[in-house]
């Protein structure tokens, strides 16, 4: 259970092999999480992303094969997990790609998978959680949105529309999870510099995987419902929400 001051002692992650998850086990295993549990597609990056939980200190570490796409099974899937370890405190969103988006574009078809790995995928996991959740009374569900969701760019509508979609799912979620004893966080990281934007130019305050999982700790512990990092962008997207339209269409890619 999640102790006075928001310390998880069992942690399952969605898309385990993330840069940002493997950074945020780093900083929760040292502060009493001892049931690391990593669901991703099976290879190298997740086997070195349960090396690198056991090496922090975890006492319990399994990786279990999980794929966005594959609906049918969530619900299974999660299922099986809670009944195996009776009582999961911290449920971690973190799978998703970003796609190029003229390749996205060109291809209807791409398009409709990035939306089912990053929006859909996560809708029908993360469902199935707050239903096990509900039931054992206590937990947080933290989900790893983006600044690309608050307002969509022509240079990744596409990413950002999935982005959009899995950040209002987020917070519809946490409301109906009022009184439940389950709370969800969303985190909004901006360009964030690592394998999925490797030879990207940099967008204005870039941070880094460290930083966005010191940010969601910090997040868990004090029971925050949106955390934005770094946290001025807080005010930065609220002037760009309002930007006319006419000159958001012209902000650099």
């Amino acid at each position: 259970m999640i102790d006075a001051i928001g310390r998880p002692q069992s942690l399952l992650v969605l898309g385990g092999s993330s840069e940002i998850a493997q950074a945020v086990v780093d900083g929760l295993v040292p502060a009493r999480c001892r049931t690391v549990l990593l669901a991703g597609r099976p290879g190298p990056r997740l086997d070195a992303a349960a090396e690198r939980a056991r090496a922090a200190g975890a006492a319990v570490v399994e990786t279990v094969p999980y794929d966005t796409t594959d609906v049918a099974d969530h619900a299974k899937l999660v299922d099986e997990l809670f009944d195996r370890y009776g009582d999961i405190d911290l449920v971690l969103a973190a799978a998703g790609a970003l796609g190029t988006q003229a390749v996205l574009e060109r291809d209807p078809g791409a398009a409709a998978d990035l939306v089912t790995t990053n929006f859909t995928g996560l809708v029908s996991s993360l469902l199935a959680v707050a239903g096990r959740m509900r039931q054992q009374g206590h937990g947080r569900i933290v989900v790893l949105s983006s600044v690309a969701g608050i307002r969509t760019r022509k240079a990744n509508f596409v990413y950002g529309s999935t982005k959009a979609g899995l950040d209002a799912f987020a917070q519809g979620l946490g409301d109906a999870l009022v009184g439940t004893g389950v709370g969800v966080t969303v985190v909004r990281p901006g360009f964030v510099h690592g394998r999925m934007t490797e030879g990207m130019e940099p967008a204005p305050f870039a941070t880094t995987p460290e930083a966005v999982a010191a940010a969601v700790v910090r997040g868990i512990e004090t029971g925050a419902e949106v955390v934005w990092v770094p946290p001025v962008l807080r005010w930065v997207f609220a002037a760009l929400r309002v930007l006319p339209r006419p000159l958001w269409r012209h902000l650099p890619g």
